[in-house]
């Protein structure tokens, strides 16, 4: 089965008949509803916490259990897992595939069980070592302390929703899996009007309701999965046996995979150890650009990197090399195409974004300022980010682990190097622009191993394919930067309208973006990127929603 173009790519999953681009752009449906409701959530904090000493407190306290969530749980066993299973799928059918399935559910019970007790009580050791400077405010360390414990278990609900994206995502179910996490978004902004009141009624900081209501987020983003997987044919049967064939290969490739895929949340927590040293604001101003950043990184790259993993995962079992080295340059190139557009967008109009999204309540003017900084830094790494998420597991499938260990200790080295080197010049956005850097070295070390890997990946196209869009993105991004002060300016005059107008900066962003994006494909079919054809694709099967039907 070969693979020549995204809009034209088989599906990992053989009895859909769908394609990458078409499996991405379902999931990126569903993706998108969970980022709004993401969007949702941090304007909600936003408005109630602002970015000060609370929300710098929820953000430690959320990154510990999250970092091993992305590291573990949605990182090295979602790329140890899948391809296990699909060879399990492919050489001895689905039965044998849902009992490695018990197995690993059940291995992971005992082991995450275990890590999540041991979590809740050195949590006072954990937050010392990513805030320390909290302990120069006891209250602030108590209340992070308090709310790490709270979130742990956190962990094991998402180990298991993790497993059973997989399996769904496997079987061709995409929608299912990537809309549960809206039910974590809107469990913590339910939780902003009705816990965060009731906690300070009992004598504790409001904030506490939003840990609580990420714990039940994080149960019920498990829970929705599992309707389907029974559907699917899946039973839960406790089953515990280390020493079976296919766990044991599971369990061989979660520790160099953990390291493999470890480069940016190391370099996540380490930015988070430097940002305390700030000030009070600082670890809230890089919390809330990251996310910002996660928004085309989610509802695309992750998307993309979802959809090409079962996809290979499957020519590799049936030993079809030329059919994963097709799918491979699409799924890079249209990541490149849309990420790289993506990002000189979000460098472009940082300020107006974060101002329209985020500018209420208790969120000053200064911290638009600050965050938009932020968000420049991370905008610059998002391609980066991006393409380690396609590129990573893809050694994995190839049962090749060395190569995404190394790419990540030298990441995290560099990261830490840069961190150090920037922080002084630049102050807390000098973090984020570490991890950028460190996450273009990660990236362009896979890139090179793997163009080595495969014989004749380069005969694709990628590099030329590369400059082209950073051309068209280029020429986008400055016509968003130079038309939104004057779209500003005119629509002030025509309709009198305050200069510092929320409406305003509303309609003068959109049209800004209007003008942008229409440079962006009109240039890109000029010079012949075809990824703008499949990129439009995604887009209309995101705004109508056609194709996701079929796979719920």
């Amino acid at each position: 089965m070969n693979y020549h173009n995204p809009s034209e790519a088989t599906s990992p999953s053989a009895d859909s008949g769908t394609t990458v681009a078409k499996s991405a752009a379902i999931m990126g449906v569903a993706t998108f509803l969970s980022r709004i409701a993401g969007l949702l959530r941090e304007q909600s904090f936003a408005y109630f916490f602002g970015a000060g000493i609370w929300t710098d407190a929820f953000n430690v306290a959320f990154r510990i259990p999250n970092l091993l969530r992305d590291l573990f749980a949605e990182g090295a066993m979602s790329a140890a897992f899948v391809p296990t299973f699909n060879a399990e799928l492919t050489n001895n059918g689905k039965e044998r595939a849902f009992r490695l399935t018990n197995l690993t559910l059940s291995a992971l019970l005992v082991v995450v069980g275990v890590i999540c007790i041991a979590g809740i009580v050195i949590s006072p050791l954990l937050v010392g070592i990513l805030a320390p400077e909290f302990r120069n405010t006891p209250e602030k360390f108590e209340v992070t302390v308090l709310m790490t414990r709270i979130m742990f278990p956190f962990l094991l609900a998402i180990s298991w929703s993790a497993i059973a994206m997989g399996i769904l995502n496997s079987l061709g179910k995409f929608f299912i899996p990537a809309i549960a996490p809206v039910l974590l978004n809107f469990s913590m902004i339910i939780a902003g009007f009705t816990l965060c009141p009731l906690f300070l009624g009992w004598g504790y900081a409001s904030i506490v309701g939003m840990a609580v209501g990420a714990m039940i987020g994080g149960i019920l983003q498990m829970a929705i999965q599992f309707p389907a997987l029974w559907r699917a044919g899946f039973r839960y049967i406790w089953e515990f046996n280390l020493n079976d064939k296919g766990l044991r290969k599971i369990m061989k490739l979660i520790v160099p995979g953990t390291i493999g895929l470890a480069a940016t949340q190391i370099n996540v927590a380490v930015s988070t150890i430097l940002a305390t040293s700030q000030g009070d604001g600082a670890v809230s101003w890089l919390g809330y650009a990251f996310r910002l950043m996660q928004l085309p990184l989610g509802i695309f790259g992750v998307a993309i990197a979802q959809a090409t993993l079962p996809a290979i995962s499957r020519q590799v079992a049936a030993l079809d090399r030329k059919g994963m080295k097709d799918t491979l340059a699409s799924s890079i190139k249209l990541t490149a195409f849309i990420n790289i557009s993506c990002s000189c967008a979000l460098a472009a109009l940082a300020e107006p974004i974060i101002r329209i999204l985020f500018q209420h309540g208790r969120f000053t003017a200064t911290d638009t300022v600050a965050t938009a900084l932020a968000l420049k830094a991370y905008a610059t790494g998002l391609f980066f980010f991006s393409l380690i998420k396609v590129l990573g597991p893809a050694f994995y499938a190839l049962d090749e682990t060395h190569t995404p260990m190394m790419a990540s200790i030298v990441s995290v080295v560099a990261n830490i190097i840069l961190n150090l080197a920037l922080i002084g010049p630049c102050s807390y956005w000098g973090l984020a622009l570490g991890s950028s850097v460190a996450a273009g070295i990660n990236a362009l070390f896979l890139y090179i191993t793997l163009e080595k890997r495969l014989e004749g990946f380069s005969e694709h196209g990628i590099i030329t394919g590369f400059m082209k869009i950073l051309l068209v993105s280029g020429l986008s991004s400055l016509s968003m930067h130079f038309s939104f002060p004057w779209f500003r300016f005119q629509l002030a005059c025509l309709s009198k309208l305050n200069m510092g107008s929320m409406m305003l900066d509303a309609v003068s962003l959109v049209l800004a973006g209007i003008l942008g994006t229409t440079i962006l494909f009109i240039s890109a079919k000029a010079i012949g990127i075809h990824e703008a054809d499949s990129a439009l694709k995604m887009i209309k099967r995101k705004m109508f929603g056609a194709a996701a039907s079929k796979n719920i």
